[in-house]
């Protein structure tokens, strides 16, 4: 029996780290080698795509979406989506065609003198055998691939919400004490 509770906890611990993964912001420091756009029509794997651009037929379920494609410094290719999010998850990020055109601009090739890299501020997964591409939400200009960006954000939000849940915590323990403890034993002191 308690292997099944703290496999359940496990689960939801499981589930909970993998949502904070995916939905918060991370920064990876690349190479933009091309950018285009790609009618789609999400699948299986609908769950990983954003819901359609604002003001869009939702009814459609094919759509164009922006593409930039890019290269890390180690060589391994990385390609982004490049979609509006609306308002889940809360980037409300509504300037898809303004960050295709700053990712065109930034364009590098390979065999540049000083090939121009850039911080890709993104949320979600790459996944080859499903076609799930993370979503580009910022790109910002660096000095080189060697640069370390401290992701203040996570860091706070996480730091804040572990404080909130160990607030709720202890004010849940605390009223269980003083409230439902004592009733219980009284109330099983009756069958006693």
């Amino acid at each position: 029996m308690i292997y099944v509770k703290w496999g359940f906890w496990a689960l939801v611990a499981l589930l909970v780290v993998g949502f904070f993964h995916y939905t918060l912001p991370q920064h990876d420091i690349v190479r933009i080698t091309d950018t285009y756009e790609k009618r789609v029509d999400p699948g299986i794997n609908s769950l990983f795509w954003s819901s359609g651009a604002a003001g869009s037929d939702q009814s459609r379920p094919t759509r164009d979406v922006f593409f930039i494609q890019t290269f890390q410094a180690d060589g391994d290719p990385m390609i982004y989506r490049n979609e509006d999010t609306g308002f889940w998850p809360p980037y409300l990020k509504f300037d898809t065609s303004n960050l295709q055109a700053r990712a065109a601009d930034l364009i590098s090739k390979q065999d540049a003198e000083q090939p121009q890299w850039v911080s890709i501020t993104h949320y979600g997964w790459r996944n080859r055998l499903l076609s799930i591409f993370p979503n580009a939400v910022d790109i910002e200009p660096v000095a080189s691939p060697d640069v370390t960006i401290i992701p203040w954000f996570n860091i706070i939000f996480l730091i804040v919400l572990a404080a909130l849940v160990w607030a709720v915590w202890v004010r849940w323990q605390r009223f269980r004490a003083r409230r439902i403890d004592p009733v219980l034993d009284e109330w099983s002191e009756g069958f006693d």
